[in-house]
This record gives C-alpha cells, structure tokens and sequence, in this order.
C-alpha cells in the first residue's frame, strides 16, 4: 500500500505501509498525518492557505481522524461535504495512481525492493507541470459533478 498526495506547485514524498498493516484512524495519523500532513502548511503551501482533500476511505472519514484535523487547524473537507465512492473527483484516483503504475511497471520487478525503488525513482520523475495539470482539473470536475447533480 502506498500513499502520496500533490498539489499544484509540489508534492509530497510516498509512504509505503508495511505489508500486513492495517490502516485504521491510528494507523493513518502516525504513518501518514502526523509526517506529511501536519506540517504540510509550511512546507508545501509556504504557510499559503490550503485545504486537505482525502477520500471517505474508512480512516479518512472517522470521528478520531477528522478530530485529530480539527485539533492540529488543518483546513479540510469534512466527510460530510465528500461523496462516498468518488474516485472521479480525486486527482490521485483519476489521474495520478495510473500514470505511476505505468511508468514503474513498465518493466516486470523481481523484488519488492526493486519496485519501491522505481516507484520512488518515477514518482520524483513525474513533471510538476502534469501534476499542475491534474490539480487545477479538480475544480472543473467539481463543478461538472454539481451542474449534473451528482451524475
């Protein structure tokens, strides 16, 4: 399992989750909130506005991580203003994941060790103009999903 997130000028690095991991609220804010989002304001935004956008995975939508968000003034989509099972409104889902996946696995890898390594190598590879791209669509695709009421 790997997590990564971007944004129009930059992008976090990835986080791979150990295998057997289970990801609950816990699990979520100590290998993901706590390195890479909670200080994301300073380093990735220059301290600039910004707001977290996740999906409704479980972890994502509980009580405990949506809390733990408000305690640490990350600005955020509440899980009551994000449909459930959206992946067309999420840039990493509708773009982002894909594009990654072709570029590391363009050739088979023997080992997990070789394909974290070129997930690493093409993640950092990806251009930030494509990045930028894909980021500044998600308003378009907003609209368009409420212009049709959902459809």
């Amino acid at each position: 399992m790997v997590w990564g997130g971007v944004t129009d000028n930059s992008r976090t690095n990835l986080i791979f989750i150990p295998k057997g991991v289970k990801i609950n609220s816990e699990t979520y804010r100590k290998l993901i909130l706590e390195p890479e989002v909670k200080d994301a304001g300073r380093h990735l935004f220059k301290n600039q506005e910004w707001v977290f956008q996740q999906d409704s995975a479980p972890a994502h939508a509980s009580n405990a991580t949506q809390s733990w968000l408000r305690g640490q003034n990350i600005k955020f989509l509440p899980k009551t203003e994000w449909p459930p099972s959206s992946p067309d409104l999420n840039p990493m889902d509708y773009s982002v994941w894909g594009n990654l996946e072709k570029r590391a696995c363009a050739k088979p890898h023997k080992s997990l060790a070789s394909l974290l390594n070129a997930l690493t190598r093409e993640w950092n590879n990806i251009p930030q103009e494509d990045l930028r791209a894909v980021v500044l669509k998600f308003r378009t695709r907003i609209h368009s999903v409420v212009k049709n009421k959902g459809g």
